[in-house]
């Protein structure tokens, strides 16, 4: 059975440097289960996922500052958490990791596990297919994530 499952592309969108990298392990290691890291460089600050043993992998959110004038990266930060989020997401919270790093705390009743996304991913697609549309915002996502697929496997067959 050939299926391309793990890789990793390098690439540069409008100027930006990308990567985009997966391993799929036949399974995962002992006391695991999935894990994800994704990290996404700002000017201002980064956005980290981690989900490894320190995390006892489950995932979490870190925003780190980059080069900022700290102070007010910390109000703006703490203003977003506290009187943008937490409409939207009531329990949404900060906490100091280092003198610039700081993990999102998530209450538990977002959190619905892997499983449960899973089965909610698969009934709006099915939802998708069966009106024979999709949400006008996902269009550009969907031609975006699939020319860059299709592409980056078409350079790596050469």
């Amino acid at each position: 059975l050939k299926v391309y499952s793990n890789g990793e592309i390098n690439y540069k969108l409008k100027g930006i440097y990308a990567k985009a990298s997966v391993i799929w392990n036949y399974q995962a290691p002992e006391g695991t289960g999935d894990t994800h890291y994704s990290i996404m460089r700002g000017s201002k600050c980064n956005i980290e996922i981690k989900q490894g043993k320190e995390e006892a992998y489950k995932p979490t959110l870190y925003v780190e500052s980059t080069g900022v004038e700290l102070e007010s990266f910390t109000a703006n930060l703490e203003k977003a958490i506290s009187n943008d989020l937490n409409k939207l997401y009531p329990g949404i919270s900060l906490v100091k990791k280092g003198d610039n790093v700081w993990t999102v705390v998530i209450p538990d009743k977002y959190k619905i596990g892997h499983e449960a996304h899973f089965g909610q991913v698969t009934e709006k697609y099915l939802r998708y297919l069966k009106d024979g549309s999709m949400p006008e915002w996902e269009v550009p996502n969907m031609i975006v994530k699939y020319y860059t697929t299709t592409e980056a496997m078409k350079v790596a067959m050469k």
